[in-house]
């Protein structure tokens, strides 16, 4: 019988399948690499804004508490951004005139928001309550990292599914004293383990069910 392939075909085709599973693989490590870059993620990356407002000046300089301009965030879902009217509470008496400010004057005369650019945001299918880490003793900064040292904001951590299960499934570290939550500056005065677990035990903090899947997509 003649024969159809040549000696080399099934040489070719087990190199062309070795490629090929090569190949598969190397796209689909880069594709989880390119998932876990601050591109894909948005970590450090600062976002425009209507105008430049300076976190290092507002809470760090004049130590301005986190909650005067997100008002909701010890009982909301959402943080809250501030309108116009609070930040003209101080710039109807300082800065007044300056040119850096004039989208927010402009708010105030045509009585239309200030469009902010949200920073940290999630998925639409993961639920978030700020509310409950606040009142948990979650500090700001455990999320949004330095605030009061940043000129202009940006996203500090990759907000992550592996960061909240790391932290729903050890939340000790990250807890601290309800009056302690929004200061930037604090450190613990004992070891930060122990505070965290005396303030689980205080607060009723349960950790099981916390990984459960419906915890945070509802």
């Amino acid at each position: 019988m003649t024969q159809i392939f040549r000696r080399s075909a099934d040489t070719w085709l087990r190199a062309g399948l070795l490629l090929l599973i090569a190949g598969l693989s190397g796209g689909l490590l880069v594709a989880l690499t390119l998932d876990s870059t601050d591109y894909r993620t948005g970590r450090n990356w600062v976002v425009e804004q209507p105008l430049p407002f300076s976190h290092a000046h507002h809470a760090g300089e004049l130590k301005i508490d986190c909650r005067y301009c997100h008002s909701a965030v010890q009982s909301s879902a959402m943080a809250s951004l501030p309108p116009t009217e609070t930040c003209m509470s101080c710039h109807s008496q300082v800065w007044t005139n300056a040119d850096v400010l004039e989208p927010l004057r402009k708010s105030l005369r045509e009585l239309e928001p200030l469009h902010w650019q949200r920073v940290a945001k999630l998925p639409d299918y993961v639920y978030f309550h700020h509310g409950v880490h606040v009142n948990a003793g979650v500090g700001c900064s455990e999320c949004h990292g330095q605030v009061d040292r940043m000129q202009l904001m940006f996203k500090a951590q990759p907000l992550n599914m592996g960061q909240c299960l790391a932290c729903h499934r050890d939340p000790a570290p990250h807890l601290r004293p309800l009056e302690q939550v929004t200061n930037m500056q604090w450190k613990p005065s004992e070891d930060r383990r122990r505070l965290g677990e005396r303030l689980m035990t205080a607060r009723h903090i349960d950790t099981r069910g916390l990984t459960d899947c419906g915890t945070c997509h509802r």
